[in-house]
């Protein structure tokens, strides 16, 4: 899972990348400071897996990962190749969901590039550059494919939902803003539209707004109500707390969130919020060799959840023993988890929940 991390300069990315990453990317008060994509792999924290940890004391630990992309600031006119535009614009194609950063405090030490902090506006001047540019690629889909649906009427489909989405475009509007069926998807996948990814806004707030209850940021209100407009999520960090936390492990860890009134870390927020954007789940796998995460798209079946470890696994396919991880860490072992009748034997319809721990059976 790839997230890019954008938004104008000086709004806080690249501190809270390298909060989120360790990867000490620079971050100086100026645009352009990120030249190249920074990219980290951060793994996904779960609880489950370190009980399974426990239970195995296995050879290896391997979570899930997620993979972080940190994207020079855009600006105005980066459709056109101001800045560093073009380029930029091309990474973003690259990512599955965008983590759009969004400056909701003041500091007169910061510069502003509009000189002015004002959550909408800037997400309106990044937006408006992604519209452009999936417009430009939209009219080049559309003469294209114009031309071959006069012969080939198959094509039609396809002109319709590219009509439907320039229009929207035209309007000011992400083409995510569209409720586009499965189907529609599938013919517009190949156009890696830029508008079309799925967005999470994050709020870059001040320590104060993120140990209270943000009531009264207006900014991240403006931002929230925005979010919800276009059923995006929102979540707010406070990229220098990060920066602090990512310093910190274990007890002093909990103790500095606990002294903030913060349940959970930035990271936390932002790995369960992609998750929940993108319709994933993690599966687990465990013995005395290894415990592992895997992540799956909710709705997998079996056989191509074993997929994910090996082809052979789903071509050759049998069964998954499978028991669901709240039963086994209670019931302590798999031997008392057979005795209790627990362990099930699930064919190839099975539809994988979050949090099976799976064993599948295969013969190639």
């Amino acid at each position: 899972m790839k997230m890019g991390i954008v938004g104008l300069p000086n709004v806080g990315k690249s501190t809270l990348f390298n909060a989120l990453t360790n990867a000490g990317a620079a971050s100086a008060n100026y645009p352009f400071c990120t030249i190249d994509p920074n990219v980290g792999v951060v793994p996904v924290p779960d609880k489950r897996l370190d009980k399974l940890a426990e239970m195995y004391n296995p050879e290896k630990y391997t979570p899930a990962v997620m993979e972080f992309v940190d994207i020079a600031g855009l600006v105005k006119g980066a459709s056109k190749g101001e800045g560093l535009g073009n380029k930029f614009l091309g990474n973003i194609r690259e990512v599955d969901a965008i983590l759009h950063v969004v400056r909701c405090f003041e500091n007169d030490d910061i510069i502003h590039v509009d000189g002015k902090v004002d959550p909408l506006r800037d997400v309106e001047t990044i937006n408006l550059e992604l519209i452009f540019a999936d417009m430009e690629v939209v009219e080049r889909r559309l003469d294209r494919i114009r031309k071959l649906a006069r012969n080939d009427k198959s094509l039609s489909a396809e002109v319709e939902v590219f009509e439907k989405i320039y229009k929207t475009l035209e309007e000011g509007l992400c083409a995510r803003t569209l409720d586009l069926d499965a189907d529609e998807m599938a013919l517009v996948a190949e156009a890696r539209l830029l508008t079309l990814k799925p967005v999470i806004y994050v709020a870059n707030v001040d320590e104060n707004d993120i140990a209270g209850d943000l009531a009264d940021n207006a900014g991240y209100a403006a931002l929230k109500a925005h979010a919800e407009s276009e059923k995006s999520g929102i979540i707010a960090v406070c990229a220098q707390v990060e920066a602090e936390l990512s310093d910190m492990e274990g007890e002093e860890k909990a103790e500095f969130l606990a002294d903030l009134g913060i349940e959970e870390s930035g990271l936390d927020k932002l790995i369960r919020a992609g998750y929940a954007l993108l319709g994933l789940i993690s599966y687990l796998t465990a013995g005395p060799q290894e415990v592992r995460a895997w992540t799956i798209t909710k709705g997998t079946r079996a056989p191509q959840a074993a997929g994910k470890i090996h082809s052979d696994f789903e071509r050759g396919f049998i069964r998954a023993e499978i028991v669901s991880f709240e039963d086994l860490s209670r019931e302590g072992s798999m031997v008392a988890v057979k005795e209790k009748g627990l362990l099930r034997s699930e064919g190839k319809e099975y539809v994988m929940q979050d949090g099976d721990v799976v064993l599948f059976r295969f013969n190639v």
